[in-house]
């Protein structure tokens, strides 16, 4: 096998691992470029995850047969460049089209995504488009915002709640005051058979016994009657 050869079947080898590598490619022409610029535009699409690089069209057009990149055939016209994006292909989209502003020699051809071949035109809507890191950072702000929202009418429920309570007292003639409910006294009652103890005396009732005695006046003696009563009873009667 001369080295021709071999250095073909690299060149093949090398373009299905990429295109295993990535389902996202954009084919450009470089005609009439530099070594230079196309060294500096092979930087800035590296940094955004993009591997740009010159193949002949029928070595690609061997290595994509069968492949999800096979709609790329109907641009390798001309001297091609291809850029197998891994990273965002709006990026590298937006890349591609601010170099061929600055250097009109590159030319966009159209691309291919997920088995989708990309006109022009599709490449230059993709380019419009904010960037994946933007696209993220609004979607978190869209899903933050509802919630944020969520959170106020949460914390508002209890301040309404009060306001609206102290607007239905006011309209009620201010503030209304419950009763104190006071429980009904509990009356034992005395068993049947059962006679209920007398009340305490007083202490003006309980006087000493003797006191009584002594405050008692002293009776007089009576006279004796038995003398006469036995005299008369020995009287003879007349």
């Amino acid at each position: 096998m001369n080295k021709v050869r071999t250095a073909k079947v690299a060149t093949v080898d090398e373009l299905k691992a990429k295109v295993d590598a990535s389902s996202t490619a954009v084919v450009t022409e470089y005609r009439g470029m530099t070594v230079a610029q196309i060294s500096a535009l092979r930087r800035q699409l590296r940094s955004l995850d993009a591997d740009y690089k010159v193949f002949k069209n029928t070595l690609v057009r061997r290595a994509i047969v069968g492949t999800s990149v096979e709609p790329l055939d109907e641009f390798l016209v001309g001297p091609t460049a291809i850029a197998f994006v891994n990273g965002d292909v709006s990026a590298v989209a937006k890349a591609l089209r601010d170099f061929a502003k600055a250097t009109p020699t590159l030319v966009i051809k159209g691309g291919v995504l997920d088995g989708k071949a990309l006109s022009k035109g599709d490449l230059t809507a993709l380019a419009d488009l904010p960037t994946r890191d933007v696209l993220l950072a609004r979607f978190a702000g869209l899903l933050a915002s509802p919630l944020s929202t969520m959170a106020g009418l949460l914390k508002a429920i209890p301040q309404n709640l009060a306001y609206g309570l102290s607007a239905l007292i006011d309209s009620k003639g201010g503030v209304v005051v419950t009763p104190e409910v006071v429980e009904p006294e509990v009356v034992a009652e005395t068993p049947a058979g059962v006679e209920e103890a007398a009340p305490a005396a007083s202490d003006d009732a309980a006087t000493p016994v003797a006191e009584v005695a002594d405050e008692a006046p002293v009776a007089e003696p009576e006279p004796d009657t038995s003398e006469a009563s036995s005299d008369a009873a020995s009287e003879p009667a007349e």
